[in-house]
């Protein structure tokens, strides 16, 4: 390894034992100490090097925003070699691609891309494990199910063969209010919760993906179990 890759390497290393030391002192301020949050590494524009890297310092899980952007990746560092995840919006074009080369898909948002999504896993022979997408915002610029409908749509897709409702997942308001970041994640976690309760047939609530960047820490505080990080661990989009 070339003096660059090595520094680059050992970046990626501080970076993320950096954001693992944030997670723990936030689950300790929630009184959650005893609990785990996941890492999906979110690798936009990064290419195949640093989630090597990333997973040479122990992530297993990288999550990507564009199929066709991501099939190379994947290619490149291998299927077998983590888990990945669809975190961005999916257009039903590509969601046979997607069923192929995703191990999660945590962007479901209509009935339609999950009924697209259950077929294309039926005919792979497997179930995908989906998470269902809340626009807890209700800003127009963000994809997602309204949180009222968020129980009646869980239910609706449940029955779906191919597919296997797991969580929740959300985008944070885009905002520098940290109270208004909070007041959505904490509503988001009480959607979560109510949900986990209902014990819906075919549905498994465990995963509530929330929490990026710029508000990983605060998501925890709320309840998250699952961040998406991008910056914090590769640094700058390039």
């Amino acid at each position: 390894m070339a003096g660059g890759e090595i520094f680059v390497s050992a970046q990626i290393r501080e970076n993320l034992a950096r954001v693992k030391e944030r997670i723990q002192k936030a689950l300790v301020r929630a009184g959650r100490e005893n609990e785990e949050v996941k890492i999906v590494a979110v690798s936009k524009t990064k290419p195949p090097e640093l989630i090597r890297y990333a997973i040479e310092s122990g992530i297993k899980d990288i999550g990507e925003n564009r199929v066709q952007e991501a099939i190379p990746k994947i290619e490149a560092v291998g299927k077998d070699k983590v888990v990945w995840h669809l975190v961005g919006h999916l257009q039903t074009n590509k969601a046979k691609k997607a069923v192929c080369y995703f191990d999660m898909i945590q962007s479901v948002d209509s009935v339609k891309i999950a009924r697209k999504i259950s077929s294309y896993s039926e005919e792979e022979g497997k179930q995908i494990p989906v998470l269902v997408e809340v626009n807890i915002s209700g800003e127009s610029t963000k994809f997602g199910i309204a949180p009222e409908k968020v129980k009646d749509f869980v239910g609706e897709i449940s029955c779906l063969r191919g597919i296997k409702v797991k969580g929740l997942m959300t985008i944070g308001p885009l905002t520098y209010d940290k109270g208004a970041v909070r007041r959505a994640f904490r509503k988001m976690f009480g959607i979560f919760d109510d949900l986990r309760r209902d014990r819906i047939e075919g549905v498994e609530m465990e995963i509530l993906s929330m929490g990026m960047t710029d508000d990983f820490e605060v998501a925890v505080e709320e309840g998250t179990t699952m961040v998406r990080i991008g910056r914090a661990i590769f640094g700058e989009r390039g």
